[in-house]
């Protein structure tokens, strides 16, 4: 028994068709995937506290960036990749150099560059020395003898018969600190993952009726 197959100029143009409609159904799919991933994490991130500007680092891209494709995909990353996958794991920091962490207190102020003021930079902007203080029960310290100001910082004292003057702590002294887990991105990614197969059905779907 043979069988003979022609393949119609109709059935050419239907499949042509389909293959078109699954190819815009991917990366219509694979779009919204990226596009809702990109906002979860964005929000997550502000949600956390930390900020507009770092969940502004969260970017997206849809592969290929011009036309359709059946491997169509998307990209979501940050732009910050270290500060946002810190906070992502939760990681043990220590000190580069094997020695201590030095953790500002309110009377150590701000950096001038932003984030956390350096006992260099505060030497260098106050004029006072740093002392070293021992504590068996607690993280040790960095003090300076001073007065504080109006904002609760350690400044010079001008003071000629020590009136007002304190010994102000103005750094801890840890050896290590544990970065608590603020972000799941993990947990969001999944939930995109889990959603392409539905929004692949929905797009070719409308992309049939519409």
């Amino acid at each position: 028994m043979k069988l003979k197959l022609d393949i119609t100029p109709d059935l050419v143009a239907a499949m042509a068709a389909e293959v078109n409609a699954g190819e815009k159904a991917v990366t219509a799919a694979m779009r919204e995937a990226g596009t809702g991933l990109k906002s979860s994490w964005r929000t997550q991130v502000t949600g956390a506290g930390l900020g507009r500007r770092l969940a502004n680092s969260i970017r997206n891209q849809t592969f290929p960036r011009a036309g359709e494709s059946l491997d169509a995909a998307a990209l979501v990353w940050s732009k910050a990749p270290v500060i946002v996958g810190a906070h992502d794991t939760g990681p043990l920091i220590r000190s580069k150099d094997g020695f201590w962490l030095a953790i500002p207190l309110p009377a150590a102020g701000k950096s001038l560059r932003g984030g956390r003021i350096t006992p260099g930079e505060w030497e260098r902007r106050r004029g006072l020395r740093l002392r070293f203080v021992y504590r068996r029960t607690g993280p040790s310290l960095l003090v300076a003898e001073g007065r504080l100001n109006t904002k609760g910082q350690a400044v010079v004292s001008r003071s000629k018969t020590g009136r007002g003057k304190v010994t102000a702590p103005i750094f801890l002294l840890v050896p290590q600190v544990k970065l608590p887990k603020r972000l799941d991105l993990a947990r969001d990614a999944d939930r995109a993952l889990d959603s392409v197969p539905g929004l692949i059905v929905a797009n070719w779907v409308e992309g049939r009726t519409g």
